[in-house]
């Protein structure tokens, strides 16, 4: 069956669409399964020093705050402790899981495992963690309990 030469080109055209909407989406899909990479990357972004003279400071000590955040089976947090020096460097990090189970407790293990060789060394104010060792979605919750953690601490 041969199609005109106007329906071959609306074809395309709505296909390419599709892939390229795919593409853009696949990554930032919402659910665990999204985190099911077997891969052992790290993402953090540093935020840009926008400070003159103003650098925070912190007292140093050990913090703990539960950072919660929304997969598709629900509710889930993560609760985090840090030890802190007082420009803010963070010297030490543990990240115990509290998912009851499923998906949820397998990629905040994983988080967990990696989660310091990605962050010891780095300053708080400029840790925003996206990815560690696969899960996506539990640095939602970690990144909350940073910033509960960041408040209490500020000197």
């Amino acid at each position: 069956m041969t199609l005109p030469r106007t329906k071959k080109m609306v074809l395309s055209g709505a296909a390419a669409t599709i892939l390229l909407l795919t593409a853009a989406c696949g990554g930032e899909s919402g659910d665990d399964t999204s985190d099911s990479g077997s891969s052992s990357e790290s993402t953090t972004d540093t935020a840009e020093d926008t400070s003159s003279d103003a650098a925070t400071t912190y007292t140093a000590g050990d913090y703990a705050a539960e950072g919660s955040y929304q997969t598709p089976g629900g509710q889930q947090s993560v609760e985090v402790e840090v030890t802190l020096e007082q420009d803010g460097t963070i010297t030490a990090v543990t990240v115990t899981p509290q998912a009851d189970g499923g998906n949820s407790k397998q990629f905040q293990t994983k988080f967990a495992g990696g989660i310091a060789d990605a962050i010891v060394g780095t300053k708080i104010d400029d840790l925003n963690v996206s990815k560690v060792s696969g899960s996506s979605l539990t640095s939602g919750g970690f990144n909350a309990a940073i910033d509960e953690i960041k408040d209490e601490a500020a000197a």
